[in-house]
């Protein structure tokens, strides 16, 4: 397990920016390498048991903590531009090609981390053997409105770090337990979205529905079925969209929205361990 930064690149429009960067390895080399993106407001180290579950299989863990989050330069609550996320990723992903030349790569991605993982794959798929996306914020909660767009995008003209929107902690698990750790994590953001991330998230939502059928690779959708943070809509509309000649979607009756931090983490964890081993199989 080893900490360390990356920095994005001079055509980022966060130039310089270090982004916290953490590896899980397995004992012996790994059968391929899981790039993981986490959600929004929160950090790579709420994935530490996803990452042994997924080592104890013979799969080493990469993931930062994305800009404006964890222990990474920026500003909660706000973004300059959703590429800075993708930007993020793309550096993520230089640094497993260098130290794993020729080992497959997975992209998996939670919830705002599923759409960065989305973005991703509009770009650059190739790159990838197969992606997972966990609870992905294709679809919001709640659909906005035209009127709500174009407000969303005047604030982040005029305002872009105004607070236009709280998320609620205690739907991101049925575990109190869970729900009191996120409160509580001083790593957690808990102010408001900003008006220029609010708007970036539903630009590129837009993107990713406009764009799906361009997604061929393999692709694992999850989600639970009562998750009040991102609507289970968008990962059906994934399924019927994306180009993938390989896709499922499983959709878990009764889970809140961090589906690895439920009660049947070990089912969830375990189906999608099973799938990768699959895929990397062939």
């Amino acid at each position: 397990m080893t900490d360390n930064n990356l920095t994005l690149p001079p055509q980022s429009l966060a130039p310089g920016a270090r982004l916290h960067c953490k590896a899980w390895l397995p004992g012996g080399p790994p059968k391929a390498i899981v790039l993981l993106a986490h959600g929004y407001a929160e950090h790579l180290g709420r994935y530490e048991h996803v990452a042994a579950w997924l080592n104890r299989s013979g799969y080493g863990v990469y993931a930062v903590d994305h800009w404006g989050h964890g222990k990474s330069d920026g500003v909660p609550g706000f973004v300059p531009a959703f590429s800075v996320y993708v930007d993020g990723i793309a550096a993520l992903l230089e640094r497993v090609k260098a130290t794993h030349p020729g080992v497959p790569r997975i992209l998996l991605g939670h919830s705002m981390g599923g759409l960065i993982a989305a973005a991703c794959l509009l770009r650059w798929q190739h790159e990838f053997a197969a992606a997972v996306l966990s609870g992905p914020a294709i679809k919001a909660a709640q659909e906005p409105s035209a009127l709500t767009i174009a407000i969303a995008k005047l604030l982040s003209r005029i305002a872009p770090r105004l607070g236009v929107l709280q998320l609620d902690g205690s739907l991101v698990s049925r575990d109190p337990q869970v729900v009191a750790a996120y409160l509580a994590d001083p790593l957690v953001y808990k102010g408001k979205v900003g008006a220029r991330l609010g708007a970036e998230m539903f630009a590129v939502m837009g993107e990713v529905q406009a764009q799906a059928a361009c997604i061929t690779l393999p692709l694992l959708i999850l989600h639970g079925a009562e998750d009040g943070l991102a609507a289970p809509a968008g990962s059906e509309f994934l399924q019927q969209h994306a180009g993938s000649a390989d896709k499922t979607l499983k959709i878990y009756p009764g889970l809140y929205h961090e589906i690895f931090n439920e009660p049947e983490q070990q089912m969830v964890l375990g189906d999608m361990v099973a799938w990768i081993d699959r895929h990397v199989a062939a």
